[in-house]
């Protein structure tokens, strides 16, 4: 199916059971984000709300919700675009099965984008921000805000569609300092393609034109998240799975996306900025408040009927979680093209992607020594953490391919295992120190600061992991509830930390007294936690993920039994710990309303909108 619009996406779901409309009147304000969390959890259908409070226009939810349905979106056209990157990361592909490929030059010319003579369908009407769904996802949340939103700029040194940079940087539509209808907020991490852009216009004083594109054919929202390599815009990528290609029209000097539902254009003039957020993001908390570029908004054009497709972010899994499986399955196949000797990563979904990166690579550089120890992973590492957003991993977490071929990068707790087992804590620790860090991680005190860890474990097994505790197991005052999170892994409750200095000496009298206790004792356990809950902690494999590795800053909190520093190089001669506390400087966890919840709870009772659905 080829879609012109979010209408007609909408309606091929509804056509194969895979949508529900929602015809009551909604709230934006939280109602609608709590509706979809709890669809979103039943691995439900996509959501249409036709009647939003305060808006004329209709909106909808989790249309990417599974993984099963976003294939189901792009039947027609991911095949042909998995083999367009197929050819990329494999070229003599092409010339070994030329029959296989025969349909590649149709994707590529609908890569091509069009300028639009006569049909614009987003310019039916114009409206204003306020009348748009104002949704609010989460309590604290700073205001409104897009939540699919495709953000188009270009570079003021070569403009055109061919140059420009579609992101999905999050807008904020109402609160704070902005003038309402006048400014939103734009919002946009490290490392995104818009900064180089409004780089250049404010290095010449150049007001910096934006159009902000929501909904159309739904190629469009999943091109604005795709990691592209730089020279291939979102655009071409948006046709080529589209099966359309991406029309445009200009219009007092911006560029508007035809089959958008809305398009709010605007200008950010060089060094302009107010507070942005408080925002429920993906890692689980809220990103704080801080200052971003305000933008002055000229106009908001819409189509006629628009729909306005949103999601809702937080802790993990959540709807984007769909998205990164789906570009997994496409690009996946370039990672090895891109970095010689890297065979696959998993940036994991349940630590909020970004602080935590698997990685399987090749170990080949001395085949001739008996003894195997990581060298050309750590040269693939360094790759890594040089390489478009994985550049922005936390903690990089690399094994040998040639240890276990069959191990699946996918099946995270084996990965641990496979991990625990090799490493040697006296030397496969390696730290950046006081570098970028995602601007969303708040495990340090600074914003887009903090540090990274290289782990790579290569050569022969080591260790057998533990899976029960030493019936003499004991711990220093202070510190209780033991839990086995995973063979090789302990969690411990801890005292509540409160400065960095006391927390270091809690941490410091743990790591003593179980030096005491006996290294060798412990050995079945190379990996110990201090937390606040270790029963939580233990509870599951994603409780696991998320608490250690958002709520740990590499340099500053980790530990370890008989720890040593030689030739500036950190290590430890018995087990590693990860203080993974909240600490004062930590950002709020994401905690729902519990009179919205109840709201939504009747609406799945028997005779409910949702009966049968959740």
């Amino acid at each position: 199916m080829i879609y012109k619009s979010t209408a007609a996406c909408l309606l091929d779901l509804e056509k194969h059971g895979h949508l529900v409309r929602i015809k009551q009147q909604v709230d934006p304000n939280l109602e609608m984000a709590a509706i979809h969390r709890r669809v979103y959890d039943a691995e439900g259908p996509a959501l249409w709300f036709e009647n939003v409070k305060g808006s004329p226009f209709a909106a909808a939810s989790n249309i990417f919700g599974t993984l099963t349905r976003s294939k189901f979106i792009f039947r027609k056209t991911l095949a042909g675009v998995q083999k367009m990157v197929q050819v990329k990361a494999d070229p003599p592909a092409l010339l070994k099965n030329p029959f296989r490929f025969w349909n590649l030059p149709f994707a590529a010319f609908k890569a091509l984008p069009i300028k639009s003579m006569f049909s614009t369908p987003v310019t039916f009407g114009e409206t204003s921000i306020s009348q748009l769904p104002q949704i609010k996802c989460w309590p604290d949340d700073g205001g409104a805000f897009i939540t699919l939103p495709q953000v188009y700029s270009e570079d003021v040194d070569k403009p055109g569609v061919m140059k420009s940079n579609i992101g999905m940087y999050r807008i904020q539509l109402s609160g704070n300092e902005y003038r309402p209808d006048k400014e939103i907020g734009l919002h946009y991490q490290i490392h995104r393609g818009i900064g180089v852009h409004q780089h250049k216009a404010n290095a010449q004083g150049k007001a910096f034109r934006v159009s902000i594109f929501v909904g159309g054919p739904p190629s469009h929202s999943l091109a604005a998240v795709m990691p592209l390599p730089e020279g291939l815009p979102e655009v071409a990528f948006a046709g080529a799975l589209g099966g359309r290609n991406f029309r445009f029209t200009r219009k007092n000097g911006f560029t508007l996306a035809s089959d958008a539902d809305f398009v709010i254009t605007g200008i950010v003039y060089p060094h302009q900025n107010k507070p942005e957020g408080p925002f429920g993001d993906h890692l689980g908390y809220y990103s704080l408040t801080h200052d971003f570029p305000v933008m002055q908004v000229e106009k908001v054009y819409h189509r006629q009927n628009a729909i306005w497709p949103f999601t809702v972010v937080g802790r993990p899994p959540q709807e984007d979680t769909s998205f990164g499986a789906l570009i997994h399955e496409i690009t996946g196949p370039v990672i090895p093209s891109e970095l010689p000797g890297l065979h696959d990563v998993n940036a994991v979904d349940a630590a909020g992607v970004h602080p935590l990166l698997l990685a399987i690579g090749s170990e080949r550089y001395t085949p001739y020594y008996k003894e195997r120890k990581p060298q050309e992973i750590l040269t693939i590492a360094n790759h890594i953490l040089g390489f478009g957003q994985m550049s922005l991993a936390k903690y990089l977490l690399i094994i040998a391919k040639e240890d276990n071929p069959k191990l699946d990068i996918h099946h995270i707790d084996h990965f641990f295992q496979h991990l625990l087992e090799r490493v040697d804590w006296r030397r496969d620790l390696h730290f950046q120190t006081n570098t970028t860090m995602d601007t969303l991680d708040y495990s340090s005190k600074g914003l887009n600061t903090g540090s990274k860890v290289v782990i790579a474990a290569a050569g022969e097994t080591k260790r057998a992991l533990a899976k029960t505790l030493p019936s003499d197991f004991n711990l220093p005052d202070g510190f209780s509830a033991p839990k086995v999170v995973m063979p090789g892994i302990i969690a411990i409750k801890s005292p509540k930390y409160t400065t960095e200095v006391s927390a270091n000496q809690q941490v410091q009298q743990l790591a003593a007294h179980l030096n005491n206790y006996g290294k060798s004792k412990l050995a079945g356990f190379p990996l110990l936690l201090v937390c606040d809950d270790s029963e939580f902690v233990a509870r599951t494999l994603n409780n696991f993920l998320w608490t250690t590795f958002t709520r740990s800053n590499p340099s500053h909190d980790i530990h370890g039994v008989d720890e040593f520093i030689q030739h500036k190089h950190w290590g430890c001669y018995g087990s590693l710990i990860i203080d993974s506390r909240i600490k004062p400087h930590h950002a709020p966890p994401l905690i729902e309303d519990a009179t919205i919840e109840k709201r939504v709870d009747k609406m799945g009772e028997k005779g409910g909108v949702l009966y049968g659905v959740i």
